[in-house]
């Protein structure tokens, strides 16, 4: 008797046990995976749940641990867990059958009860005989999480989804024929011309004059895009010479361009190209007297080379008998277009580019040429717009404009200096025995810098002159004569003399200070190394001019090498010869400029007038 009250005491006990455990064990759920917010939710909630659950009875769970995995491995055999997989996996079939259906898809936990486990307890205590417990059945569900698929099949599917496009290339760009021994007659240009370009020692074309040549000879407007020196105003001269000696006219064409100088420079090439036939050309620049450049207009000229700003003068001032050829122009070239068309507020041609183009033909009677070295967004719109009626649409050719911007024959460098002793090193590197031969242009970001360079250098004993907007124009046409005649060896200069001008003598260019802009570098160090000639490129950076250094290599698509020279320390020399001698020459410098002195101590005539009283 005591023994059948110790069973049952010990079958109660199990019940217990096996009551806490069920109670610890989640409960049914439903997720209809159509909400995938809320099963996120429901799922979290119930591992909450569990969680307390098994803190709750971890103290009870620790003392009838041994006992209670007694009790429930007791009465399983082999078979009987064969059925049970058997079960369950027919009732994963028949789930995943199920899935097929347009009812929304829903994932169901399942565990047997209580009252199950109750009655399967009873039936045990009834027949003396232990019964395997009823295990939960899980069953099978799709995961939201997609199973990883073979890489070929991905990329079959990658491919299939979006299949390689061909890239059209824009019909208005011309292909510039790559043979080498292609002459200027094979691109129809009259004889007379290409004995005028011989005798020019322009024996063969250059890319962007094959490409551009015979497509204006056809007629059509033009964007010209090509690096520096390449020879971009011969492209636009000689179909419009050539044209115009077929039906010489009035006023037959209008070229702007952003320099005085580089005007001055495309009506000398211009007049020598136009041997032997009679050329009336007339300059309108700034700085010379505008009643005498009112009078040659009113003389009705083939050829006007100007800039912006002073024939927008004569447009707004001038009578209508002065600028009443302008409305018969055949050709309007826009040289260096992407500074003449740069809005970039103070500083801007635009606006007197716009006046200047209100008193020419419209677009329809007329061909306009641009030509740049860089291909600015404002030059690209252009070529983007509608195709005028009845005109062949505007042709772009571009050579070397991007990654090619810099001539192969270049050599970029850069040297580091103190920002308080570049004058000290400036001088040195002037000196160096590779250097004390070479003609060179200094840049400038500034008048004044450049006015003080030339005071310093011409006290230093170089042969110096200058460049710069504060100059009068008769100045800086004396001044540049000099430097073209070898009569100076250094020109200091602004940016003025970036763009355009062709000095072949030209070895070495130095920025004195960097360009914020990096399509300005490439105008400066393009007035070397030009028509196939070597050149040197020599930057000075300080401290703070990291960051524009970088730009401008990733603009140009080329590193600067490190500046060196053998033989040659350039730190030592500063130190050991040019501290003194420059600090004493840059104190008189300065007392010049303060004075106003002119460049070599000189005082004007009227001081010294007073000074002898």
């Amino acid at each position: 008797m005591p023994s059948a009250t110790a069973a049952k005491a010990k079958k109660a006990n199990a019940n217990a046990n096996l009551k806490s455990k069920i109670n610890k064990a989640p409960a049914v759920t439903e997720i209809d995976e159509q909400s995938g917010d809320s099963e996120e939710e429901s799922d979290f909630g119930t591992e909450l749940d569990v969680e307390d659950d098994e803190s709750a009875g971890s103290d009870e769970e620790d003392e009838d641990e041994d006992e209670d995995e007694h009790d429930l491995e007791e009465g399983v055999s082999d078979e009987e867990e064969d059925e049970e997989n058997q079960s369950a996996r027919s009732g994963s079939d028949s789930d995943s059958d199920s899935l097929d259906s347009d009812a929304p898809r829903k994932r169901r936990r399942t565990s047997p009860t209580i009252d199950d486990i109750v009655a399967q307890l009873e039936d045990e205590e009834e027949d003396g005989t232990p019964v395997a417990p009823v295990k939960p059945v899980f069953n099978n569900v799709p995961s939201r999480i997609k199973k990883k698929q073979p890489e070929a099949s991905k990329t079959e599917k990658t491919e299939e989804a979006t299949p390689a496009l061909p890239v059209p290339e824009p019909a208005s760009t011309v292909s510039v024929p790559i043979d080498a021994n292609t002459t200027f007659d094979a691109l129809n240009v009259r004889p007379w011309l290409v004995q005028s370009l011989a005798n020019m020692a322009i024996k063969r074309p250059t890319g962007i004059q094959k490409g551009c040549i015979p497509e204006i000879l056809k007629g059509r407007d033009c964007i010209g895009g090509s690096r520096t020196g390449s020879g971009k105003t011969v492209a636009f001269a000689v179909p419009i010479l050539q044209q115009w000696a077929a039906n010489p006219s009035a006023i037959f064409g209008v070229i702007l361009t952003p320099t005085r100088e580089l005007a001055l420079q495309i009506m000398e090439q211009v007049i020598a190209l136009s041997q032997p036939h009679v050329l009336k050309a007339v300059l309108i620049t700034g700085g010379a007297d505008m009643r005498k450049q009112a009078i040659d207009l009113a003389k009705r000229p083939h050829l006007v080379i100007a800039t912006p700003g002073r024939l927008a003068d004569h447009i707004r001032t001038s009578g209508e008998d002065t600028i009443c050829g302008l409305r018969r122009v055949k050709f309007i070239v826009l040289d260096e277009a992407d500074r003449l068309l740069a809005n970039s507020g103070h500083g801007s041609m635009l606006p007197d580019v716009e006046e200047c183009f209100s008193v020419l033909p419209p677009p329809s009677e007329r061909q306009t040429l641009l030509f740049t070295a860089t291909m600015t967004p404002e030059v690209k719109a252009l070529s983007e717009r509608p195709p005028i009626p009845g005109r062949a649409p505007v042709f772009v050719c571009e050579v070397d404009t991007q990654r090619l911007a810099i001539p192969a024959t270049l050599r970029q460098m850069h040297l580091q200096v103190p920002v308080t002793h570049r004058e000290h090193y400036l001088h040195m590197f002037l000196l160096t025995p590779q250097n004390v031969d070479k003609s060179v242009i200094i840049f400038c970001n500034r008048t004044s810098t450049a006015d003080y360079l030339h005071h310093l250098l011409r006290l230093l004993d170089h042969r110096v002159t200058s460049l710069h907007s504060k100059l009068p124009q008769s100045q800086r046409i004396d001044n540049l004569g000099r430097f073209r005649a070898s009569a100076a060896r250094i020109l200091v200069a602004t940016d003025v003399a970036a763009r355009g001008l062709d000095i072949p003598e030209v070895k070495i260019v130095i920025n004195y200070d960097i360009p914020r802009d990096p399509d300005d570098y490439i105008h400066r160090v393009g007035r070397t190394a030009r028509a196939g000639r070597k050149g040197d490129a020599v930057t000075f950076v300080g401290q703070r001019d990291v960051d524009l250094v970088l730009a401008i290599e990733q603009r140009v698509g080329r590193q600067m090498e490190a500046w060196t020279e053998e033989g040659v320390n350039l730190e030592t020399r500063v130190i050991r010869d040019a501290l003194k001698v420059v600090g004493e020459k840059k104190r008189e410098a300065l007392l010049e400029i303060e004075e106003q002195k002119e460049v070599g101590g000189k005082r004007k005539r009227g001081k010294e007038k007073l000074r002898a009283m």
